[in-house]
This record gives structure tokens, C-alpha cells and sequence, in this order.
């Protein structure tokens, strides 16, 4: 199994989006510097009242489906349907004929490449995935770098340095609905990968075998091409 701190901007249609995703921040290694954002420096620094409102609410949603359109670091696009069931699972099924899938089954996530014959497994415990679909977004303590409220979004920039090195995520809220809109995950060089959501379900159930990982099919497709 690979562990790859930036495995999610190293995904993508070329694996540099794909796991990117999950799913149009130019330089969102600048937030820390951006005018608005207010910036929590330690564990002691207050987290404000409504973000956490935020999070808990979307921590509430244990499963939803819908569409999402990927934008990657130099501007690609692609898109597809997505499926979340808390905790630590999603799949991506990316639209195209290299049909791409991108699966947690809340212990790892695999990125599949039907067309070029691949599969690459990764921690889910090594990704910042790990912080969108966790039982509970924590905002308390250090893993939360910057909030930004405004009136029509609320956005919030986690990261964990001991879990996934340098790589963030950053989730934009709707302040009325709490509903996700978007996340970027920035990886350790810098890059962004962002991840729109739309046509939204929440409380669907799934197939038993929608967020399935075949580690047999995976461990034997590698051993071939090593």
C-alpha cells in the first residue's frame, strides 16, 4: 500500500487531479495571507461559534450522492457522480472513457484506471479525505489554519501535518443551508485540486458493495506489472 501524503492531488484523469478530487481556488496556498481570513495560530485560538455550527451540521449527513465537476492544478476539468457514506467512505465515478473510479471503503482509498489497466491503493488514514469524511469535523485544536465568514460562504482550511504532511483541505460552506459547496485539496508542492458538488441527495442508502475495494484484484494486477 502506497503512502503518499499529496495522494489527493496526485489523482487525477492523470492521477494529478484524480485523487485530488475528491471535487477553483487559484493559489489557495495563499489563504493564510488573504484579506478576511482570520487566522488560528494555536490550539487555544477560538474557533468562531458558527463554523463549528457549520461542521457539526455537515458532519450530521452520514450519506449523500450527487454530481461534482473536478478542476485541476493547471485548469483541467472533468466530472462525474459521487457517493459518501460517513464514515470514511466515497467513490468517484469520473465521466470519459478512461473510466476513472476513485473508492474509499474507510480504511483505504484505490484510484482505478480501467483504460490503462491500474490500480494504486493508498491509506485513507495518509489523506486529507480522512478530515471530510470523519464521524465528526473537529474544529478544535490546531488542525483548523483559517476561517473566513462571509455573507454568502463560510470557508474553513484544515490541516493535520503529523497525518498527511504538508497537504490541506479547504471546505466552502453555505452559510444559510450549512450545505457543502466545494473543497480544495492543496498538495505539499502547492497545487490545487477543487472539487464542486451539485444535485445533491442526502440520507440515500446504497448497494453493499458500492464503496467495495478488491485488495486481491489490486495486490495481483501489481505484482504483474512490477
Amino acid at each position: 500500500m502506497k503512502n503518499a501524503p499529496s495522494v489527493l492531488s496526485d489523482l487525477a484523469p492523470s492521477r494529478r487531479q484524480l485523487l485530488g478530487l475528491g471535487l477553483a481556488f487559484a493559489g489557495a496556498a495563499a489563504f493564510n495571507v488573504m484579506p478576511g481570513f482570520q487566522l488560528l495560530a494555536s490550539a487555544q485560538a477560538a474557533v468562531p461559534p458558527a463554523a463549528q455550527k457549520i461542521a457539526d451540521h455537515f458532519s450530521s449527513v452520514k450519506s449523500m450522492s450527487g454530481e461534482f465537476v473536478q478542476f485541476g492544478p493547471k485548469g483541467e476539468q472533468t466530472g462525474g457522480k459521487f457517493f459518501l457514506e460517513r464514515p470514511g467512505k466515497i467513490r468517484f465515478n469520473y465521466d470519459g472513457a478512461s473510466n476513472f473510479k476513485v473508492i474509499s471503503d474507510g480504511k483505504s482509498v484505490v484510484i482505478l484506471n480501467k483504460k490503462l489497466n491500474t490500480s494504486d491503493l493508498y491509506p485513507l488514514s495518509k489523506t486529507p479525505l480522512k478530515l471530510l469524511l470523519d464521524n465528526r469535523i473537529d474544529l478544535s485544536g490546531d488542525r483548523v489554519k483559517s476561517v473566513k465568514e462571509e455573507d454568502d460562504l463560510t470557508t474553513i482550511q484544515l490541516a493535520d501535518k503529523s497525518v498527511f504532511g504538508n497537504a490541506r483541505i479547504t471546505m466552502m460552506f453555505d452559510p444559510k443551508t450549512y450545505d457543502l459547496r466545494q473543497w480544495t485539496i492543496t498538495d505539499a508542492q502547492g497545487k490545487d485540486t477543487t472539487v464542486m458538488i451539485f444535485n445533491t441527495k442526502e440520507g440515500v442508502s446504497f448497494a453493499p458493495d458500492t464503496f467495495a475495494i478488491d485488495y486481491t484484484a489490486n495486490r495481483e494486477l501489481n505484482t504483474k506489472t512490477r
